[in-house]
């Protein structure tokens, strides 16, 4: 894929870059191991002042990168602008609590004597540069929740982003460096995924996250395994949502449509397999059906649009021959199933889609449907819903929809996902831990399980 900026409701291209030369990327590399060297050495009250400050500007800034976001991969401008807000609290979240997170801790004083010492401290110590290989579809919230933490806990940054959001990449170098962040603290990389593993194999370079497609994560971390390197993975997911006979089938349907047209139906937490008790299943079916049909499929930049194109041509592409080989095997389409009206020729629209009597033959039962397309289940019992939920390769998180406890304690025990979210949507909160199972990778994000990720935890032993 060529560095470039692609308007997905056109296809028209606005702006492309050349990529990085070794020697330039040499100098930036040098450039992360000595600003480490003094970065890691400020107050925790120093770097929270230069975050604070980042946020404040990503605030003023909001309308125009908004904007910025929304051409470059499609997100409905009102989600791009609530996408920089939550950037800028979660920055403020870390600036508040990074020293707290990462305070000495002292073991219990029963197991310091044991040991033979007059003191015992566990210590939170920075790595180094870290490498982030980031996605597009989040284009700011995935990049803020590893650089925030890392930032705050004396690592520096270095960004490989996806290469349709180059003005987006760009643009968060700039924002620290703007904001205070000594040179070479956060830097972003122009560089194609074939430039990816020389990087990673610097030993400048101590540890990598990666949030993206499977194959991506099976590549970043067979390298860094190879060079014995820490990593994150967060890899996607096919996330069930559950509704059960006790639910509030009205708030269910209404929040289960946002829950999977969420932008334009391109996240890792967006539920994607709708698994429905029967004895609900066609009161929910058709409130379901009924609010996506409802949703405006538009030009992203205008303020009414619900639902954008597609980052990308072979995205749609991909996501038409999931739904095309379900149709083929015997999926019931009850709505959508194609380009939408007034989008067939230009631009990647792909109108929101429900498909039901889906079977395990079919590729959309075992592949994530990276777009506004919901598989619906009928499930026959309680246990039949936990299983179906489970049968997936992939396991980031939940919903589950119910007013009987028995249903909740089963769900929270039983459910093979990084998240339960009851009676709401899955979301990200900086305060809590982010990640998943199985194939959707390991490792969290957020909270303080986030920012310890990345760090050396040292033990300190004073002798008597």
């Amino acid at each position: 894929m060529p560095i470039a900026t692609v308007n997905p409701a056109n296809g028209e291209t606005l702006k492309t870059y050349d990529a990085l030369g070794a020697e330039e990327i040499e100098r930036r590399l040098a450039a992360a191991e000595a600003a480490f060297r003094t970065h890691r050495t400020t107050s925790f009250a120093e770097r929270a002042r230069l975050l604070h400050r980042a946020a404040d500007l990503l605030d003023e800034e909001q309308q125009d990168i908004g904007r910025v976001m929304t051409l470059e991969m499609g997100k409905p401008v009102k989600q791009a602008r609530a996408e920089a807000a939550k950037c800028a609290k979660a920055m403020r979240w870390y600036a508040d609590h990074a020293q707290g997170l990462l305070a000495d801790e002292e073991p219990a004083e029963s197991d310091i004597k044991d040991s033979g010492a007059s003191r015992v401290l566990v210590r939170y110590r920075p790595l180094g540069p870290v490498l982030a290989v980031m996605p597009w579809n989040f284009p700011l919230w995935q990049v803020i929740r590893f650089a925030a933490p890392a930032l705050m806990a004396g690592n520096v940054g270095l960004l490989k982003h996806a290469s349709n959001v180059p003005q987006t990449a760009l643009y968060l170098e700039e924002l620290f460096r703007r904001a205070g962040f000594p040179e070479g603290c956060f830097q972003t990389l122009l560089i194609g995924s074939g430039a990816v593993e020389a990087v990673l194999r610097d030993p400048r370079v101590k540890a990598a996250t990666l949030t993206g497609s499977e194959p991506a994560g099976r590549a970043v971390a067979s390298v860094a395994g190879d060079e014995v390197k820490k990593t994150v993975l967060e890899l996607g997911g096919s996330d069930p949502f559950v509704v059960m006979p006790s639910a509030d089938l009205d708030r269910a349907a209404k929040v289960a449509v946002t829950a999977r047209v969420q932008n334009n139906g391109q996240s890792c937490i967006a539920a994607k397999r709708f698994i429905v008790h029967t004895d609900v299943f066609d009161a929910f079916a058709e409130r379901f059906t009924a609010g996506m049909k409802a949703l405006k499929v538009g030009d992203p930049l205008d303020e009414d649009t619900d639902v954008g194109p597609l980052s990308t041509e072979q995205g749609r592409s991909d996501l038409e021959e999931l739904v095309d080989d379900a149709v083929e095997s015997g999926a019931t389409v009850l709505c959508g199933g194609e380009r939408p009206e007034g989008f067939k020729d230009h631009g990647w629209f792909y109108a929101p889609t429900i498909l039901a009597d889906i079977t395990p033959e079919m590729r959309i039962h075992h592949e994530e449907a990276f777009g506004p397309v919901a598989t619906l289940y009928r499930a026959a019992d309680l246990d039949e819903a936990v299983a179906m939920a489970n049968d997936t390769p992939f396991g980031l998180s939940s919903n589950v929809w119910t007013r009987d406890g028995t249903d909740v304690d089963r769900f929270v025990r039983d459910l093979e996902a990084g998240g339960v979210y009851v009676n709401g949507m899955t979301a990200s909160h900086p305060a809590f831990p982010f990640g998943g199972f199985k194939r959707s990778g390991y490792g969290r994000e957020l909270s303080e399980h986030g920012i310890r990720e990345f760090c050396n935890i040292t033990t300190v032993w004073h002798g008597a």
